[in-house]
Formats: structure tokens, C-alpha cells, sequence
């Protein structure tokens, strides 16, 4: 989870200040940790299984909650990490770029 902060504080101190003001989920923090390797032990990443989201598509059939543990689970066991808090702000960030890979 260390690493994880240190990867959002680094996107946070390179934003924009307008990018600091938003209080909603950022996409592109997101997108920083989904292609991050350092979420875990495994220098994998979410991308590593997931390139361009890849089996991402039916996602859209999982509602809010548990799509957040599908996204812990697969931190913890393919990525090697610790779970994430799941009204953290690296959570929502994750979860609201993932969203966008799933299918009406």
C-alpha cells in the first residue's frame, strides 16, 4: 500500500492544480494504477491480464460493491497486494477507470 501512495502522490504533485481542486474519482489516477506494477509483489499489474481490458466487457454485470471486491481480489492474488480500503480514494479512482472498459 506504500507504494501505492508514493504512485499517487507523484500523479498529484505533477497534476495541475485544477486536477487537485476535483473531489470525484480521477480517471487518470485510474489509469496510473491500473499499469502500475508496484501495487504488489508480483511486478504485475492490472494491465498485465487486462491489456486494453481485455475480459473486462461483462463488467457491467456486477454492481458497485462487488465489483470492488472482484478488484481486491485480483490485487491481492495476480498482483500480490494488499487490499485496498473500499471508500479509499485509489479504490474509487481504480474502479471508476475500470468502469469504463464494460459494455451496455
Amino acid at each position: 500500500m506504500r507504494k501505492t501512495l508514493t504512485i499517487l502522490i507523484s500523479t498529484l504533485l505533477l497534476s495541475p492544480l485544477s486536477v487537485l481542486a476535483v473531489e470525484g474519482p480521477s480517471l487518470d489516477l485510474g489509469k496510473s494504477l491500473f499499469e502500475s506494477n508496484e501495487l504488489g509483489t508480483k511486478q504485475r499489474s492490472c494491465n498485465t491480464c487486462h491489456g486494453q481490458g481485455k475480459g473486462l466487457d461483462k463488467i457491467g454485470d456486477f454492481n458497485d460493491e462487488e465489483l470492488k471486491d472482484i478488484i481486491n481480489a485480483c490485487i491481492r492474488d495476480a498482483v500480490g497486494g494488499k487490499l485496498m480500503a473500499i471508500d479509499s480514494q485509489e479504490m474509487n479512482d481504480l474502479f471508476s477507470y475500470v468502469r469504463t472498459f464494460q459494455k451496455n
